[in-house]
């Protein structure tokens, strides 16, 4: 969020900048040449008075007709022909100024035709131009298929490249068209093309405006309309891409917002939870894997830790005199004299070896006795004669 109020705040800033510069421009261009004319149509009026001996009320009678006079040198404009061509100048927002409504009805439908129309001729050129940017990125991909590159994915770089070129090749076209038609310049007739096809419409240089064309010449009646409505079309699906880009970048950007939104709301659940976790569990140190509800024990419970060591301490300890263990007592308990060989002894002070495992005679109490006895499976008992004759000896592994 931050990072899109920071992008509307220096798109404003660049606005304002861009006016700024803009207003600063033409009052340097323009405002010099302004004065010139002015001079000019001064010179010309004062000589016009001179020669026909106009007086000033007669002067602006005069002008008033000229003005007034404009709007019919191209022949009747309320004829089917003139009326189509201004429904197309209101709905586009083109507005010319070449014609306007001259009776109050007129003005009154002229408004609730534009409310209506202009939301519709949006939405309109808005859909062509994405249908369009859709055939162009197609023939692209088979473009790039055919030429056997590597990659056909139809990058946005590729997609503004392309409606840029579109648009010069359509200005070109009608001011070629145009300036053979009306007598302009190719510059100017540019300009006109450029001016219309972006809506701005100064209505300084107007199409089918000379020798009655309106009525005269269907052809270039149909092509000057045909030409409006695809030009604008072509510009729209241009200006729909550099617009999507900007609003993918706020999307990016929302996502992103989003998410980072999201990780923190689950690390605060966590965080809550933690307590709930470790009045259950103590001890115990769990890790949320992402997008799951499941747990992971990561350090092991330390009353779990002792319980699994005294369980093996009580194993270990309930197997060796099943396997391993010989008591062996004193002779007087046992009843049997000790041997004058010792070497005869099968239990000894020192590690004995059997099958790479150690072990070693301890001198043991007679109350082990008791709390060590020997299994019924064991090799070697205490009852066995062999350890009868060695008093207080037990094999013990090491």
């Amino acid at each position: 969020m931050k990072r899109q109020n920071l992008r509307t705040a220096a798109l404003i800033l660049c606005i304002f900048s861009y006016l700024l510069v803009g207003a600063a421009v033409f009052d340097a261009l323009e405002s010099e040449a302004e004065s010139g004319r002015k001079r000019l149509l001064e010179q010309k009026r004062g000589e016009l008075r001179r020669k026909y001996r106009f007086s000033a009320d007669d002067y602006r009678e005069l002008e008033r007709l000229v003005l007034q006079a404009e709007p019919h040198r191209a022949g009747r404009q309320w004829k089917f022909a003139g009326s189509f061509y201004f429904a197309i100048t209101v709905i586009t927002t083109i507005g010319y100024g070449h014609a306007a409504p001259g009776t109050d009805a007129g003005k009154v439908f002229c408004m609730f035709y534009a409310i209506l129309g202009i939301p519709l001729t949006l939405v309109m050129f808005q859909s062509l131009g994405e249908r369009m940017n859709t055939v162009v990125r197609l023939l692209l991909k088979k473009i790039k298929k055919c030429l056997g590159m590597r990659t056909t994915n139809v990058s946005m770089e590729n997609m503004v490249l392309v409606g840029f070129l579109s648009c010069m090749g359509t200005l070109c076209i009608g001011a070629a068209a145009f300036s053979y038609f009306e007598g302009w310049t190719f510059f100017h007739a540019y300009y006109y093309c450029f001016i219309t096809l972006t809506t701005i419409g100064f209505g300084d240089f107007v199409a089918l405006q000379k020798n009655e064309a309106l009525q005269k010449k269907p052809p270039y009646v149909a092509f000057s309309f045909m030409y409006i409505l695809v030009g604008l079309t072509v510009i729209g699906a241009f200006l729909n891409l550099v617009v999507l880009r900007f609003l993918t970048m706020n999307s990016e950007d929302e996502r992103r917002d989003a998410e980072e939104r999201a990780s923190l709301r689950r690390a605060r659940n966590n965080i809550h939870l933690a307590p709930k976790e470790a009045s259950r569990s103590s001890n115990a140190i769990f890790l949320p894997v992402e997008d799951r509800t499941s747990q992971m024990n990561l350090i092991p419970l330390v009353q779990e830790d002792a319980e699994r060591q005294r369980r093996r301490s009580a194993n270990s300890a309930a197997a060796v005199p099943s396997f391993c263990t010989c008591l062996c007592y004193r002779p007087q308990l046992c009843g049997s004299p000790v041997p004058s060989h010792p070497e005869t002894l099968s239990c000894h002070t020192n590690p004995v070896y059997y099958n790479s495992i150690s072990y070693k005679i301890d001198e043991v109490s007679l109350s082990t006795r008791g709390q060590t006895g020997s299994s019924p499976g064991s090799t070697l008992s205490s009852n066995s004669p062999r350890c009868r004759r060695h008093p207080r000896l037990r094999r013990k592994s090491i």
